[in-house]
């Protein structure tokens, strides 16, 4: 058995997952808390957040994250695939910076508008 505190939401539920019963999980007062715990220990995943150069806008980098968890043995190639990335403005907020990272179906996206610098 092992005890995890759910960080889905701010509640931080004691979580308690049983490996060896299909990873079963108490102490969880939402399902969302369940499917965490599921998560965590079968197939542990991220969201990660970083910064891409910007071409030609009102500031130099705009914040970026992918649109999903990526697996954690993927995290450091999953930030390798910024390195070489440089957009041209303007850029909006959702806006597809990367896709399918690492095979993975997940998405690295824009979280901030960069406008054209004049």
């Amino acid at each position: 058995m092992t005890e995890l505190i759910c960080i889905v939401c701010p509640k931080g539920c004691h979580l308690h997952v049983d490996e060896k019963n299909d990873f079963a999980v108490t102490g969880n007062s939402c399902p969302r808390g369940e499917a965490y715990g599921k998560t965590e220990l079968s197939n542990p995943t991220r969201v990660l957040t970083s910064m891409i150069r910007v071409q030609d806008g009102t500031i130099a980098c705009c914040s970026v994250k992918t649109n999903a968890g990526i697996p954690k043995a993927s995290i450091f190639e999953a930030m390798e695939t910024l390195k070489p990335v440089r957009v041209k403005a303007p850029v909006h907020i959702g806006d597809v910076i990367v896709k399918n990272v690492c095979d993975t179906g997940v998405d690295w996206i824009a979280t901030k508008n960069v406008e054209i610098a004049e």
